[in-house]
């Protein structure tokens, strides 16, 4: 501390000799000439470098010329950063996979036990019991402790990372609930995947390791100040939900292009090699990890655990004519995909109306649902029909009495199996290697097929919205091989595809259909099923499949983000959005509150007490100092930037007054504020006490405020004001007024967010949704 203050009175002092013309003809506000520009332009572009807007303040931009030995230790951070995040993140997702292999893998030895012994009652009664139980330890810890460890955490991650603030959303105990909850919700054979809790775990690893540790728990480790923004934080839970995604699929191109294809708004080439050195971390981390447990130190892990479905072993050829089932597919998992987004939609409201009685409901919805699976999974394979195992297996692997094989004896006589038991009284992993199997062409009725995909339909529309940790990607992985696998089954005579590429297929083309992912899809499923071979067919499922949702609805993450009323905002502006002005919006909204250069301290509480505003104009007039609320000052005004709402109130908390209204110095300012003060957030105005003698007494905020913000011109329209919005980061957008003349205020209004949210305008424009039409893709 003692030396970032020596920094900051030293760069004051040099700021204080360069600038001091410039301050003497400045000082005073009413000398300005009406023809200066509404917005001062500074000779040294810096004088007052302690305001960023949307950001949280660091020394990092003066590091270029403090200390080239600070710049290598900030360089050094980024790194030993990102190779913290992949290996946390890979030793985490190792101890996820081992404890659901273990307690799934024990829970299903004790089922098959009772089934051998044809006490089927009892069997059910032990699945069932513990699938209870498991559930109800995730959803307790949910529910009561961290509500938004619940659900996949990736449509939250890509808000954040579009520059929305997500509360609570990557703290230590969220970390913890996520962690435990996915171990109990995987375990207890839900139809959810721990694909998408991996990528809120590892970000909020990265989180965490940014900031020093929980927000009680600090690290007050100096290097750590240089992260203590927003850009730094975004970049390193942007390497965090990559590494989540290769610990999930052990698919590190697979997840840095996930990062950029899905998730992240803002893309540097920089950051790009630290989300593939960490991917590479997790993969090094999983390989040492298996190659331990299969010495037999991690019970039944080992014979399965992270998803690594190898088809390599299959030839794949085929020909011009093989190219129109494989059109099937992908138009198949368009429709599928758009369908399942509509009707998920639908099911979430229902849940939103439920869950919103109380936490006694969401806890009876998720035990419900735990019933409802067990019964199924139990039940519907006495609904099969047991079939004859092929002689050349028979006594090897057909039938299996185990946890697992792809060939289950449940209540066949021996030399029998049941198809449907194989899939559905397994772990999902499982599942998805048995329907994934290769030269086993044979193995699985239509019939069975169906229920399996009818089933997980039912299934995957009913567990996802529950309160315990659950992904998205297993359970449309099962209903997409389902229906790839009964393709298959039917073109057996016309093609020499094999059926477990079709079940491969399949799912690509109902992940793309249902998230509308294409190049990181397709290196996900390569990194799978270790397979080149498959890459052109591949490409052409997942570019059909996306096509066609496109053609129906939004990503399923899309419909998520609007559920949860994140004011997401999408790359391609609506059409109509070129139709109107930004004045034309600033003309709807309650009139702008601005604030003088000086400023009166019982007027700066009025405003913070009277609005929610998170960002207000400062604006210097030659005739007054401190107009009264919602007034306008009339004569020579200038725009001297904009000001935070959390610097007011610091400036309150410190109690920086001056009897007189008057310009402070540099050195005053460096003083009393460092870069740590200005970063902190959090403090509202009612926590500050202001007494009546200092309501009376005045706060220079010229040092506070940020000189350059963002600005357009009333006259440009709204779809180029949200382009520029979006790809800059911004949290507030000044408007100008299109003629600046003596007596014209310098502020039309301000742009947030919210006001640039397509539906928020048509709320006040209806008239614009006549002329809606589809956005671009």
């Amino acid at each position: 501390m003692e030396e970032l203050n020596r920094i900051a009175e030293s760069e004051a002092e040099s700021i204080e000799r360069s600038q001091q013309e410039e301050i003497d003809g400045f000082n005073d506000p009413e000398s300005n000439d009406l023809h200066q520009p509404l917005l001062k332009r500074n000779r040294t572009l810096s004088s007052s470098p302690l305001a960023i807007v949307g950001t949280k303040v660091s020394h990092i931009e003066s590091l270029d010329y403090e200390s080239k030995v600070q710049v290598l230790q900030y360089i050094l951070m980024k790194w030993l950063l990102a190779f913290l995040v992949g290996l946390l993140t890979g030793g985490i997702a190792t101890l996820i996979n081992l404890a659901v292999e273990n307690i799934a893998g024990y829970k299903l030895l004790a089922v098959v036990k009772y089934i051998d012994e044809e006490r089927y009652i009892m069997g059910f009664l032990v699945m069932a019991g513990a699938n209870f139980f498991l559930t109800l330890v995730a959803a307790l810890l949910c529910v009561f402790f961290a509500p938004t460890a619940a659900g996949p955490g990736i449509p939250e991650i890509k808000a954040y990372l579009n520059g929305i603030d997500t509360p609570d959303m990557f703290g230590a105990t969220t970390l913890i609930v996520k962690i435990i909850g996915s171990i109990g919700a995987v375990s207890a054979g839900l139809d959810l995947g721990k694909e998408g809790p991996l990528v809120h775990i590892g970000s909020c690893i990265a989180s965490l390791l940014g900031q020093g540790g929980p927000d009680n728990y600090q690290v007050k480790w100096r290097w750590l100040r240089y992260f203590n923004n927003d850009r730094d934080r975004r970049d390193l839970i942007t390497c965090g939900s990559s590494s989540g995604v290769c610990a999930a699929f052990r698919a590190p191109v697979g997840g840095v292009l996930f990062a950029l294809e899905e998730v992240a708004t803002w893309w540097r080439s920089a950051l790009l090699w630290r989300t593939f050195f960490s991917t590479a971390v997790v993969v090094v981390v999983l390989r040492a990890a298996i190659e331990t447990c299969k010495s037999g130190y991690c019970g039944l892990f080992g014979h399965g655990g992270l998803i690594m479905f190898d088809v390599s072993g299959v030839e794949v050829t085929y020909h011009a004519a093989d190219l129109i089932p494989v059109a099937v597919i992908g138009v198949l998992g368009g429709l599928l995909g758009s369908l399942y987004n509509y009707t998920l939609h639908k099911v979430l409201k229902v849940y939103n109306v439920i869950n919103k009685n109380g936490k006694m409901h969401k806890l009876l919805l998720a035990l419900s649902v735990s019933i409802f699976t067990s019964v199924c999974l139990y039940g519907l394979p006495f609904l099969a029909q047991c079939r004859p195992c092929d002689p050349s297996l028979l006594d090897s692997s057909c039938p299996s009495t185990g946890r697992e094989g792809n060939f289950k004896q449940f209540n066949c006589p021996k030399g029998h199996y049941n198809d449907l038991a194989t899939l559905l009284l397994t772990t999902n992993d499982d599942a998805v290697r048995n329907i994934f199997s290769i030269n086993t062409a044979s193995e699985f009725n239509i019939v069975s097929l169906v229920i399996f995909f009818a089933l997980y339909c039912v299934l995957g529309l009913i567990t996802f919205g529950i309160a315990v940790p659950s992904g998205l990607f297993l359970p449309i992985i099962l209903m997409g091989s389902a229906y790839g696998r009964m393709l298959g089954l039917a073109m057996a005579p016309y093609t020499k595809i094999d059926q477990g590429l079709y079940a491969v297929l399949g799912a690509a083309s109902l992940m793309a259909g249902s998230m509308r992912m294409t190049v990181s899809l397709c290196v996900i499923f390569l990194e799978l099923t270790n397979n080149l071979l498959l890459l052109p067919i591949t490409m052409l499922v997942l570019l059909i499949s996306k096509t066609v949702g496109d053609c129906f609805n939004p990503s399923i993450y899309e419909i998520i983000l609007e559920l949860k009323g994140l004011p997401f905002l999408d790359a391609n502006p609506e059409p109509w959005m070129r139709n109107i002005t930004v004045g034309e919006l600033a003309d709807v909204k309650p009139a702008v509150v601005t604030l003088s250069g000086v400023e009166r301290v019982g007027r700066i509480v009025e405003v913070l007490k009277n609005t929610t505003h998170n960002g207000f104009p400062v604006v210097d007039s030659g005739i007054t100092i401190n107009p009264p609320l919602g007034s306008s000052p009339n004569g020579a005004n200038e725009l001297h930037g904009l000001i935070l709402r959390a610097h007011l109130i610091l400036a309150l908390k410190k109690k920086w007054f001056l009897p007189e209204p008057r310009r402070t110095e540099d050195w005053e300012v460096w003083k009393e504020f460092t870069s740590i003060d200005l970063a902190e957030r959090g403090t509202t105005i009612q926590e500050v006490t202001v007494t009546k003698a200092e309501m009376a007494m005045y706060i220079d905020l010229h040092p506070l405020t940020n000189m350059t913000p963002y600005t357009v011109v009333e006259s440009m329209s709204v779809a180029k004001a949200l382009v520029l919005f979006r790809q800059v980061g911004l949290r507030h957008m000044l408007i100008l007024p299109k003629y600046q003349a003596a007596g014209v205020f310098p502020v039309v209004g301000i742009l947030t967010r919210q006001d640039l949210i397509a539906h928020n305008i048509l709320d006040v424009f209806p008239h614009l949704s006549s002329s809606k039409g589809k956005k671009g893709h």
